[in-house]
């Protein structure tokens, strides 16, 4: 079964998504099923762990076990599995010998169209938006210092554990700084809660989007309205039609379809959940965006438009953060990218110098780096 880094006497609900994952993983391997099915198993997973995972899988293929692969990343259905069924809208659309097709023809299948393929353009400007100085907590993040800038897309990108979503949140004021300072355009503010967060402009769309993003059983528009309720219900009763004014207006703005702003969350795509909670953060005038994950377990045409709304908000003079465990989304974004290790800033490549190898090298100790590609010439093989 894949190596599981966490402690096995630790709670299952301690850990992280990644680790909770090589668990589910681990524990459908026990039960030595003859029929296994993984839904997005690598979601989080870094590239080390796949190729474990990989090898698991090829493993169980010669042992006459069939494996069901549901997953969103074309790469890893082309490596791993031979044959792939696509549906669209809960309806088969077809199925293909992955030997005799194109990545693009699947990608067209998914969505019902070519997407067009769209060069990065930096509109990062001189002035800084906002300056971290030696920002540490109790336990994951040590000394972290950077700026971002206006309409600057910033990347930061390293292992599982490496700090990155701590960081996110101790920006977004959901944990509590130890030590370090935060100022943005030049005037300190203190991030001791998200409510101080908000405040200054800062929004934060967390991977975990089910169990931290969305109130699942409230209303779409109720939900997008979740960060501006100060400005909907000023004497503590909601101005309900000027909240699904905002709220229509936002769903415009992210393209949200189906236009139901009645309709609880839960039963939107996960893709249009994510550009809910976008909208939210527009809709409260916010000017620094953080991304975790933003594109976990969305599918390609859903990615893509994501994709299309962070550019344009940084077009727009938003300053925004993405944390990726998916190298090519970190590439295809940045201007900029800050690789943790350890919880502290191990590198900082400029858009000219990145590249998967150059960001694996600063984020993997040696010693795993060169394993991993041991791993990968034997998969290839």
């Amino acid at each position: 079964s894949p190596r599981c880094a966490p402690d096995q006497a630790a709670p299952l609900g301690s850990l992280k998504v990644a680790q909770r994952q090589i668990v589910e993983i681990a524990r459908a391997l026990l039960d030595r099923a003859r029929i296994v099915a993984m839904d997005e198993p690598t979601s989080s997973l870094t590239p080390s762990e796949f190729e474990r995972l990989a090898e698991v899988i090829a493993r169980l293929a010669r042992d006459r076990v069939a494996v069901v692969y549901v997953s969103h990343k074309l790469d890893e259905v082309f490596g791993i599995c031979q044959r792939a069924t696509i549906m669209r809208d809960g309806v088969v659309v077809g199925s293909v010998d992955l030997a005799q097709v194109s990545e693009k023809a699947v990608v067209s299948m998914m969505v019902g169209r070519e997407l067009a393929q769209e060069q990065h353009r930096s509109h990062a400007s001189s002035e800084v938006r906002l300056s971290v100085r030696c920002l540490a907590s109790a336990t994951k993040v040590h000394d972290v210092s950077f700026d971002l800038h206006r309409g600057e897309v910033l990347g930061i990108a390293g292992l599982v554990g490496s700090g990155r979503t701590e960081l996110l949140r101790l920006l977004a004021g959901a944990d509590r700084a130890s030590s370090g300072t935060v100022e943005i355009d030049g005037k300190a503010i203190k991030l001791s809660s998200p409510r101080d967060a908000i405040a200054a402009g800062i929004g934060l769309v967390p991977e975990e989007r089910k169990r931290e993003g969305i109130v699942p059983l409230r209303s779409i528009s109720s939900n997008m309205a979740l960060a501006s309720m100060g400005v909907f219900a000023p004497r503590g009763v909601i101005d309900h039609t000027r909240l699904k004014r905002v709220a229509a207006e936002k769903m415009k703005r992210v393209n949200l379809r189906p236009f139901l702003l009645d309709r609880p969350i839960r039963l939107f795509s996960g893709g249009n959940q994510q550009k809910a909670i976008i909208g939210r953060w527009l809709a409260a005038g916010t000017r620094i965006l953080l991304f975790d994950e933003p594109t976990r377990g969305i599918d390609v045409g859903a990615k893509a438009e994501v994709y299309h709304l962070i550019e344009e908000l940084a077009a727009e003079g938003h300053s925004v953060v993405v944390v990726s465990s998916e190298l090519p989304e970190v590439i295809r974004l940045a201007d900029r990218v800050l690789v943790m290790r350890d919880g502290t800033v191990a590198a900082e490549l400029d858009r000219a110098d990145l590249n998967e190898q150059a960001i694996a090298a600063h984020a993997i100790p040696q010693s795993e780096t060169q394993a991993g590609k041991a791993q990968g010439h034997r998969a290839g093989a």
